[in-house]
């Protein structure tokens, strides 16, 4: 809560809120909180637990029973942050799709796997550096905000955790689905240079050689050299005539 940085004003969703710990840590202190639940029966028993324990701040609370990786709109108020224990078996594919589904969200602060967020978080020339990072990387500022041990959960996981915090700024210029494109054929391979690694993508090796020389990229770096910017500059840029 203290990390979240939240304002009275803020409009919080929150993903896979189970039992309600965070819901009722965080309703006290915020405008809203809209709650998706997978399971009808933790939705069902949500609003209870809060009633029983929050009965003063428990009008703020809307609890949507839904798959987040599939939800298209969120009712209610516009949500301006994305606070969660995300479920750590999709928390990367639920992420990225809650920051493009909703624009209004300027920040988020996520508990995901140790590794997961290291991969989030990492910059390019890092070894954790990969798709997520540079995915990530399109919608905002991204950095660890600390380690969670798994002694705190019940039941104990096998895995660490940590905590990822996103900051929202500007995208750069250029398609995010041409952009992701080029970043998932970059990865794919990972141990090639960039010039075989996007032979796919390009058409051939020399196309993907003259796409990348006109963007400005040596043929052959490696993905996990380049930046989102760059990433986004190469989808745009065509191979000369």
């Amino acid at each position: 809560m203290r990390t979240a940085e939240l304002t009275p004003e803020d409009v919080v969703l929150e993903v896979g809120p189970g039992l309600g710990s965070l819901t009722l840590g965080l309703l006290p202190v915020v405008a809203h909180v809209t709650a998706v639940e997978i399971d009808p029966r933790l939705a069902a028993l949500l609003p209870r637990t809060v009633a029983e324990r929050a009965p003063e701040p428990a009008d703020r609370l809307t609890v949507v029973e839904a798959d987040a990786l599939r939800i298209r709109e969120v009712p209610g108020p516009a949500p301006t942050a994305l606070v969660a224990n995300l479920p750590y078996n999709v928390a990367v594919p639920v992420l990225l799709h809650l920051l493009e589904l909703l624009p209004t969200l300027r920040r988020a602060l996520v508990l995901v796997q140790a590794e997961v967020a290291e991969r989030l978080a990492a910059a390019p020339g890092a070894p954790a550096y990969g798709v997520p990072s540079v995915k990530a990387a399109w919608y905002g500022d991204v950095r660890r905000a600390g380690n969670v041990g798994r002694r705190v959960f019940w039941p104990e996981p096998n895995v660490d955790s940590g905590l990822v915090a996103l900051d929202r700024r500007p995208p750069p210029p250029g398609d995010r689905a041409a952009t992701f494109a080029v970043v998932d054929a970059a990865f794919a391979t990972r141990r090639k240079g960039l010039r075989a690694a996007l032979a796919r993508w390009a058409g051939s090796p020399a196309v993907a050689e003259a796409r990348l020389r006109a963007a400005g990229i040596d043929p052959t770096a490696r993905g996990e050299q380049l930046s989102v910017e760059d990433f986004a500059r190469l989808a745009a840029t065509e191979a000369p005539a």
